[in-house]
């Protein structure tokens, strides 16, 4: 017999597989249920609304890791940063994150909040690069953004073009632009 946790985290990973190939508005919760082996009622028992899918799926399958960059190399630090990025862990969740942000609202405010988190990140990585940790705002505000938009701008399209950009030579670029 599964255990609660079991049971939601395989209607979860059926959510993320049926809206990644036909989208949330293609997916009804019978077919979820399907998927995951679980009784329909069990579905709304964790769920009590579909939308509810999609927000933890998206909430709980887009976390940031919280370990912070060390001193030292900026580079390495915006290239390990890349690394940890939520979207490159699985392309379901990349195409449900960018598919159902024009139509769901909860959607474009967590690729809202990842990118301020990763602007944010960005930022400090470079900041402790810094000798005194001081440098021109908005230097490294614009350097940070463009780090995040990016990685974002790779995320959204590589699936499409198949065109992908290397992280750690734009961590290399950005930090020879700021550092020399």
């Amino acid at each position: 017999m599964d255990s609660p946790s079991d049971a939601r985290s395989r209607i979860l990973d059926a959510a993320e597989e049926l809206f990644a190939g036909g989208g949330y508005d293609a997916t009804p919760t019978a077919r979820i249920a399907a998927v995951a082996g679980v009784p329909k009622g069990l579905v709304f028992h964790y769920f009590p609304r579909k939308i509810d899918v999609l927000v933890s799926l998206v909430d709980e399958r887009t976390l940031v890791t919280e370990e912070d960059p060390e001193p030292g190399d900026p580079a390495r630090a915006l290239s390990t940063l890349a690394r940890r990025l939520p979207l490159t862990a699985s392309p379901s969740m990349r195409r449900i994150l960018f598919r159902e942000a024009d139509t769901h609202r909860s959607v474009k405010d967590r690729i809202h909040g990842l990118n301020s988190e990763l602007i944010r990140r960005a930022r400090f990585a470079l900041e402790l690069a810094l000798p005194g940790g001081r440098g021109d705002a908005a230097r490294l505000e614009a350097a940070a953004a463009t780090f995040a938009a990016v990685l974002l701008y790779q995320e959204s399209i590589a699936h499409l073009t198949g065109h992908t950009i290397d992280a750690d030579v734009v961590a290399d670029l950005i930090a020879t632009a700021l550092f020399g």
